[in-house]
């Protein structure tokens, strides 16, 4: 039962840091059709972007793992 509200929660996080890359990439599009930044300057923005949301994802799924092994112990 624990592990169920674990994932939930986990989910919920991983669905926090993709909303949080959603609007970083929709303020990077806004700066390129204001002619504030470049394509090639939006185009690895939201590469660096992206790559740090799949670091904090695997973290989530990392300290999830650990968790589930965790409360499987008991």
């Amino acid at each position: 039962d624990l592990v169920r509200v674990g994932r939930k929660e986990a989910e919920n996080g991983r669905t926090a840091i993709r909303n949080i890359r959603r609007d970083a990439n929709s303020d990077f599009k806004d700066l390129l059709k204001e002619k504030e930044i470049t394509e090639d300057e939006a185009r690895e923005s939201e590469d660096k972007v992206q790559k740090l949301t799949n670091s904090f994802v695997a973290n989530v799924d990392e300290v999830l793992a650990k968790k589930e092994a965790e409360l499987m112990e008991v």
